[in-house]
């Protein structure tokens, strides 16, 4: 423990100049969000641009996040989830408030260790569930409702909304499909 600088520190020196690079463009993205540069942030944000969504004033809203502004789902309350893959997890709420779910996630994977593994921002697939269904069909099945609930395959298959439109509740238009190509994955 000298104090002459070895391998490490200049692992460490190189860390941290990485850490004020990623803090300056989180306080970028951060000021275009209004709000701290949180994966749940980023999704709500373009959740609202896509799918004309007014979040709540409180980002700390319980249950809900906004309420969709347009379109057949007006008026209907909405949790907006982002999850950098999709691995059949969902956080539900047994709150009757909530009207739907709209999940934005990644590239399909399995739960596996995160060791090695980069988790960037993207936007793969969207999904829209009617939250009392869910609830119900969970319930119905035994499955524990919270955080990490098991959702099975089929149930996200029939919320999808982008890149397919098996969900017919909510059918994105050209220019909602383009905004959301935006946020592929190269």
């Amino acid at each position: 423990m000298g104090d002459s600088f070895n391998a490490g520190d200049a692992q460490l020196a190189e860390f941290a100049a990485l850490l004020r690079e990623r803090n300056s463009i989180d306080a970028r993205i951060g000021a275009i969000l209004n709000r701290p540069a949180s994966v749940g942030n980023i999704g709500e944000w373009i959740a609202a641009e896509v799918f004309d969504i007014e979040l709540t004033a409180a980002a700390n809203n319980a249950a809900f996040d906004g309420h969709f502004t347009t379109g057949p789902l007006m008026g209907r309350t909405v949790n907006v989830k982002a999850y950098g893959r999709q691995e059949s997890l969902l956080d539900v709420t047994k709150s009757p408030t909530l009207d739907y779910y709209l999940v934005l996630t990644g590239p399909k994977g399995v739960l596996s260790s995160s060791r090695g593994a980069l988790r960037p921002f993207c936007i793969e697939s969207v999904y829209l569930f009617k939250s009392q269904d869910l609830l119900a069909a969970l319930q119905a099945t035994g499955v524990k409702v919270g955080v990490a609930t098991s959702v099975r395959v089929a149930q996200w298959n029939a919320a999808e909304i982008y890149p397919r439109a098996a969900n017919p509740a909510l059918i994105l238009t050209d220019r909602q499909r383009a905004q959301l190509a935006m946020f592929r994955s190269e």
